[in-house]
């Protein structure tokens, strides 16, 4: 079993940065694919990140070159540093994590975080 408790949301100004935090309790961290979704009022939850336990990253087109998933397997965390952000990546972010397989999809996740709130202002 493994908890997932994110930190770091808050209010922005576009243009902005925010860097989101997911720490994750339980044994074999590094062996957990980790990774980022989010999901906007009346839209349906969507893969923004992912990380592997080697460091391989992968993005959703729209968040490239503008956000970076990192994670720290000494401290069992993930983080999503959020750059140059826009009024459309506000959201509820929800950090996930899947045992030893690709997180890109919502049936792929195991765990989930109950998310933290990102709202950019215009």
């Amino acid at each position: 079993q493994v908890q997932l408790v994110e930190s770091g949301g808050g209010l922005v100004q576009a243009g902005g940065s925010l860097r989101l935090s997911c720490a994750a309790s339980g044994r074999a961290f590094s062996g957990y694919r980790m990774g980022w979704f989010r999901q906007a009022p009346a839209k349906e939850r969507e893969f923004v990140a992912s990380v592997r336990g080697t460091g391989t990253t992968y993005y959703t087109d729209s968040v490239k070159d503008r956000f970076t998933i990192s994670r720290d397997n000494t401290k069992n965390t993930v983080y999503l540093q959020m750059n140059s952000l826009k009024p459309e990546d506000t959201a509820i972010y929800y950090c996930a994590a899947a045992w030893l397989k690709p997180i890109t999809t919502l049936d792929t996740v195991d765990y989930w975080g109950q998310g933290t709130q990102v709202t950019v202002s215009s």
